[in-house]
């Protein structure tokens, strides 16, 4: 059920979108209402909370590992005990909201999300620290895909819903980058536990402003749940990033990755099987045969792992080779941030030019060819190359973020958003997740740190450029956002 996010004088039966056999936006319809904008700043508070979730903590380890006492080999757990639920339950909880409820499961997960928020900020001891981050990870597995689904039904597919994902896109980049450097100055001034609390406050914010703003929507039949679906795609998502975040932290040599991984892969396979047979599969095998649901994920997959990588092999270039402080490392990926905001405010308007298949490509081509312009930093010095480098770079994986989720979710119909949009966003957190353990060992494992970051950028830029002209030629050409 969509809001009325025209002005006033735009009448309401607008046909949203544009093309062969549609009626062209009546003027004024690419405005927004002052309710519509209240909508879109809780929906894009909550995701921005999430994406800062996944960063303000990292530079706080340290930290908080002397104060709890966490070992060293026991802190990958701060960020693991996160990225498992949050990973894992994405599609189920996508689903679950197209089934009873996208608004009701929204609220569910913001409570539960402060809830271990404030668990975490007040946490006495290693487990019920990691208990809070667990909780912290469910509640945004609940909260990203339902958010998703709200912002994408409730404005309609053209140039609003465009508008839309354009601003959430940029918060997410914003709120990643921000937490990088939010999460030092709050660390060296508060402490460790400040970076919980904000958190905790930010959720109480968006769930007093949710509930008279939002409004509900569901499929209008219900369907039985799939259970076994449920179960094999829940479990083999669990089981496959706990081997990857493992295998970034001690290698590939332990004997949990090796049981994990094979693990986690036969119980995807398991699942396409049961989805294949049953009445009402958990996700549509059909959907997946979809160009742009299945090339769209692809470019995300790939934008979003070799992005982090990128992030990660920086740091330590910065860090280590350099001699820059966290905080100095900090404000250059600050001005990725900058970077970002710039790209969100364009991303919209490109998009609308040449349609969101051919700015996801562009954006691929983009991001592939700067990172390769990262190999001209120097062992001595290259910070500067690098800020502008990365920041250049992130432009364009904004640009893809942004396009990759508008091609996913254009042309499904009302009732599958959240499933669509539970692909998207588990998308997202599976890249995040993969990209650093499957390039990022390089660079450490090495003799040299610096001839391991640029052979870790050389590949990761090879990899950004193919994606490009295979998601190019799946996608075909035409301006079209339908699938």
């Amino acid at each position: 059920m969509a809001i009325d996010t025209h002005t006033t004088t735009a009448p309401t039966t607008t046909t949203p979108t544009t093309g062969p056999g549609t009626a062209s936006p009546a003027p004024g319809a690419e405005r927004l209402t002052s309710r519509a904008k209240l909508v879109l700043f809780v929906l894009c508070a909550a995701q921005f909370m999430v994406a800062l979730d996944f960063s303000v903590l990292n530079v706080a380890l340290p930290a908080l590992g002397k104060d709890l006492g966490l070992s060293r080999s026991a802190l990958q757990w701060a960020v693991t005990a996160f990225a498992l639920p949050s990973g894992g339950f994405l599609l189920l909880f996508g689903r679950i909201a197209d089934l009873y409820g996208r608004k009701k499961l929204f609220l569910i997960g913001l409570t539960l999300f402060g809830t271990a928020s404030l668990l975490a900020t007040l946490a006495w001891d290693p487990a019920s620290f990691l208990a809070g981050r667990a909780l912290q990870g469910l509640g945004a597995a609940v909260i990203v895909p339902t958010g998703m689904s709200l912002l994408t039904t409730t404005f309609p597919e053209g140039p609003l819903r465009d508008k839309a994902v354009g601003i959430s896109g940029t918060l997410l980049s914003l709120g990643f980058t921000i937490g990088m450097v939010l999460g030092g100055v709050m660390t060296d001034t508060l402490g460790w536990r400040s970076t919980m609390a904000l958190l905790a406050v930010t959720a109480v914010i968006v769930l007093a402003l949710a509930p008279g703003l939002l409004p509900e929507s569901r499929t209008p039949d219900r369907p039985r749940l799939d259970v076994p679906g449920a179960v094999t795609v829940t479990g083999g998502l669990l089981a496959l990033i706990y081997s990857l975040s493992t295998a970034a932290q001690r290698g590939f040599g332990g004997a949990d990755v090796w049981v994990t991984l094979p693990a986690g892969l036969a119980l995807l396979v398991a699942f396409a099987v049961v989805e294949s047979k049953t009445r009402a599969p958990l996700v549509s095998l059909p959907m997946l045969k979809r160009r742009t649901i299945a090339w769209g994920n692809a470019g995300g997959l790939v934008t979003f792992s070799m992005m982090s990588t990128v992030v990660f092999v920086l740091t330590l270039y910065l860090q280590e080779t350099l001699g820059l402080s966290s905080f100095q490392t900090g404000l250059v990926f600050g001005v990725q941030g900058v970077a970002s905001a710039l790209a969100g405010s364009y991303a919209p308007k490109v998009i609308g030019r040449f349609g969101a298949r051919r700015t996801l490509v562009g954006s691929l081509l983009g991001q592939g060819l700067l990172t390769a312009a990262l190999l001209a930093v120097g062992a001595e010095s290259g910070a500067l190359v690098a800020t502008v480098a990365v920041s250049a770079a992130s432009m364009f994986h904004l640009g893809a973020i942004i396009s990759y989720g508008l091609t996913v979710t254009s042309g499904v119909p009302d009732e599958e958003q959240g499933l669509a949009t539970g692909l998207v966003t588990t998308t997202q957190q599976v890249g995040i997740t993969i990209g650093i353990p499957l390039l990022g060992v390089l660079a450490t494992t090495q003799a040299s740190l610096f001839d391991g970051v640029r052979t870790v950028l050389a590949i990761d830029a090879a990899i950004v450029l193919a994606a490009a002209v295979l998601v190019g030629l799946g996608l075909g050409g035409g301006r079209t956002k339908k699938a």
